[in-house]
């Protein structure tokens, strides 16, 4: 198999970069990028630790991230399955990049920085939901921020219903479970999972 060894080897494969490309990477969020990421409300959470790389999906009701400056977003941590795979990286170390989608738009938001894990208490409880607060706040200061190409989404149809897969053509949560552990209870998985869910959204 033949494969690009080097990064001059690449630039030739694709070319110059557009001018578009280069000027939309700025360093703190413009009103227009703001706009933007306070439309979202789910994205993609990359990590880097000893153990190598995590990506985790991060979801919210509101807005997945407040915007709290033009340099600073502030991540709740919500209720998760408690592997803190994440946050054991930023602890660790403190880079971080974001992908955000807005549910209806091609347009994506992407996002580099650094983050912290804060359990300041004022900030956890400026996340009340349903009485509920989150266990920290991964506050993320950014380094550089820029709206995606839209092909990527275009191409996939993500927001196309009726490219929608069938829920039931799919494995279930159980079914992927017991193909790892022979003797875990599926049926048992799938009848409880989604009443269980519903009750620890926060």
């Amino acid at each position: 198999m033949r494969i690009v060894t080097s990064i001059e080897e690449l630039k030739e494969l694709y070319g110059v970069v557009g001018e578009a490309s280069i000027t939309k990477v700025t360093g703190v969020l413009t009103p227009l990028y703001r706009r933007m990421i306070e439309a979202s409300r789910f994205m993609a959470l990359a990590t880097v630790g000893p153990e190598g790389l995590d990506c985790s999906p991060r979801g919210d009701l509101g807005g997945v991230v407040r915007v709290w400056d033009e340099k600073t977003l502030h991540l709740p941590d919500w209720r998760g399955n408690n592997r803190v795979d994440s946050l054991a990286n930023i602890v660790r170390d403190p880079r971080v990049a974001l992908m955000l989608l807005v549910p209806g738009s091609n347009t994506t938001m992407r996002l580099n920085g650094r983050a912290v894990v804060s359990i300041e208490p004022s900030l956890l409880e400026s996340f009340e939901m349903d009485g509920k607060h989150p266990r920290c706040v991964v506050v993320i200061t950014i380094d550089e921020v820029y709206f995606q190409c839209a092909r990527a989404v275009m191409r996939a149809e993500l927001w196309n219903a009726e490219r929608f897969a069938d829920p039931a053509s799919l494995p279930s949560p159980g079914m992927m479970l017991k193909a790892a552990k022979g003797d875990f209870d599926q049926e048992a998985y799938d009848r409880e999972w989604p009443a269980q869910a519903a009750k620890t959204l926060w």
